[in-house]
């Protein structure tokens, strides 16, 4: 290892060369899996311990590629240097050793509770993402179909896909409900032996379990959960999730077993009978104890998708509304129609960030103002542009015109409406009025929920993993993904799935950023764009520095 870190220096490492690498020792990780060869498992993971590559991968991806890239542990090192990093790959092995976690509180909405976040030094999330690489095959080829949460290639959207499959011929009861405390309550000895990983990895992973974490100068110990927060958290957290849906099917008989469907901890049983999903709310009470888990009361209830069940018509689930309404013949054949929208908690989460945004900007530009709203409104309206949300569409733009007319109306107390109206609208263009600022050298427009278009989300194919190898498949999925935009699905198109400057693949997971290629950034003609990845879209910047 020493030769390499000495032979290259982090900005000529060929990254093609590595990605191809590792990913072909992660597929014949996945097949050994599928085929339940154990030992085969073990010796490739070993060997993925010590790949070079593997470890140079890992530190990119905890550097320059994750979003929490700028967010420091207790040692205060929030960035690294190219030489600091090929330092950090060098000094990359399993032991039974883990640094205390810093502890951060996030509110949660409409709540008085908060969230508690761990974030590790630099040193234990590279290694995290090591081991990483090394476990997820193992256990994407065992895990089971339905579930959606925290796993590359699959996503919310197919979650309610399969939510929408299995209550589309039928009206059925459904159970929805989350575990309690899910990463902070996991039976550690309970996971360690469900793991079933070597004694080298089993040691590292008890000891980052264990390792506590410092709130402010205060040294809290771990005894039981998985700190959310850390790179290899969910991964845990769904290992110790694993078997409860064939569980389930197992508990019932013949035709009776109910449909679970799970994003992360968040849980869903329908079945047309109400006794049989009363019966699998007391499975799974009794199953989730034996991992020190239990379901949480205050969000766990049953209802009926069509039909009043104690008081409440449908469900929400990922801040999706799931109901089905009564319809006549000619509207239905079946007498009722399935409609999924967003929720209302969802919607209301949305305008109040849509009015903190605008009253945090009473003095500002325009443009500022619109280069602040337009990531918001996309992206709220790119995750749910694959249900029935035209109407909710409408209503949100009409919620912010009334909002910015009050902003502008604000600026001007004694101008009349008429002058406000032109100096801040666009009007007359077919397209009603657009909130434009004309004075500017390039003049920036407000997106439109509206101008989202409705495209029913293609549910991922069973137990399909991107380990699998097939490119085709995967990478026509990211074009069609919701939450990609349609200048992304273009360029994903046009580029045939692969990045502009190294010439892989783009994987599920991947992070991605447009290039602008004469680096203007307010040129978007389709012949001046490029989709590269994230941490190529860096390299090739601070080459031009």
């Amino acid at each position: 290892m020493s030769e390499l870190t000495t032979t290259y220096e982090w900005r000529t490492i060929p990254w093609r060369k590595l990605e191809r690498k590792v990913f072909k020792l992660q597929k014949r990780i996945y097949r050994a899996s599928l085929r339940g060869d154990v030992k085969a498992v073990r010796r490739l993971q070993r060997l993925m311990m010590k790949s070079w590559s593997a470890k140079c991968l890992a530190v990119r991806r905890v550097t320059q590629d994750n979003t929490g890239k700028r967010t420091a542990g207790i040692d205060g090192v929030a960035s690294l240097t190219p030489k600091a990093r090929m330092t950090l790959v060098g000094g990359l092995q399993i032991g039974d050793k883990a640094t205390p976690s810093r502890r951060v509180w996030i509110p949660k909405f409409n709540s008085t509770e908060q969230r508690p976040l761990s974030i590790p030094i630099m040193h234990d999330r590279a290694l995290q993402a090591l081991v990483k690489q090394a476990l997820e095959p193992e256990w994407e080829a065992k895990f089971e179909a339905n579930s959606y949460g925290f796993r590359p290639g699959r996503s919310c959207h197919d979650a309610i896909a399969a939510i929408f499959l299995s209550i589309r011929q039928q009206p059925k009861y459904v159970l929805e409900t989350d575990v309690a405390k899910c990463f902070e309550k996991i039976d550690q000895k309970a996971l360690c032996r469900k793991l079933n990983a070597s004694p080298s990895l089993t040691r590292q992973i008890r000891a980052w379990l264990k390792a506590g974490v410092m709130d402010g100068d205060q040294f809290q110990a771990t005894p039981a959960g998985a700190a959310q927060g850390s790179v290899i958290s969910p991964l845990l957290a769904n290992i110790a999730l694993h078997g409860l849906e064939t569980d389930l099917q197992k508990s019932f008989k013949g035709g009776q077993c109910p449909r679970l469907i799970r994003y992360a901890d968040d849980l869903v049983a329908i079945h047309k009978d109400l006794e049989v999903v009363q019966a699998s709310q007391q499975f799974l009470s009794e199953w989730l104890s034996h991992m020190g888990l239990t379901l949480k009361l205050s969000k766990t209830r049953i209802t009926h998708t069509l039909v009043p069940f104690e008081g409440q018509v449908g469900f929400d689930f990922l801040g999706y509304e799931v109901r089905q309404y009564l319809m006549g013949k000619t509207h239905s054949k079946q007498g009722f129609k399935t409609l999924i929208k967003p929720s209302k908690e969802a919607q209301l989460k949305h305008s109040r960030r849509i009015r903190d945004i605008v009253k945090a900007h009473k003095a500002a530009p325009q443009a500022a103002l619109i280069d602040r709203l337009n990531p918001v409104i996309r992206g709220w309206a790119n995750y749910f542009s694959n249900v029935c949300s035209k109407a909710i569409y409408s209503s949100m733009d009409n919620l912010i015109y009334h909002k910015l007319r009050a902003w502008a109306r604000r600026r001007h107390p004694h101008k009349n409406q008429n002058w406000i109206v032109h100096k801040y609208w666009l009007i007359g263009t077919g397209e009603g009025w657009v909130f434009t600022s004309r004075n500017e050298q390039n003049p920036k427009r407000l997106f439109r929920h509206v101008q989202t278009p409705i495209k029913r989300h293609v549910k991922v194919k069973g137990k399909r993993s991107p380990y699998d190898g097939d490119w085709l498949y995967w990478s026509c999925r990211m074009g069609q993904h919701p939450t990609v935009t349609s200048r992304v699905a273009r360029l994903l198109k046009h580029q045939a799935g692969k990045c502009a400057h190294c010439g892989l693949y783009f994987s599920p997971d991947a992070r991605m950023e447009v290039h602008h290629l004469d680096s203007n950034r307010d040129n978007y003609k389709r012949n001046n764009l490029a989709l590269l990845h994230r941490h190529c879209h860096d390299q090739l910047h601070a080459e031009c520095v």
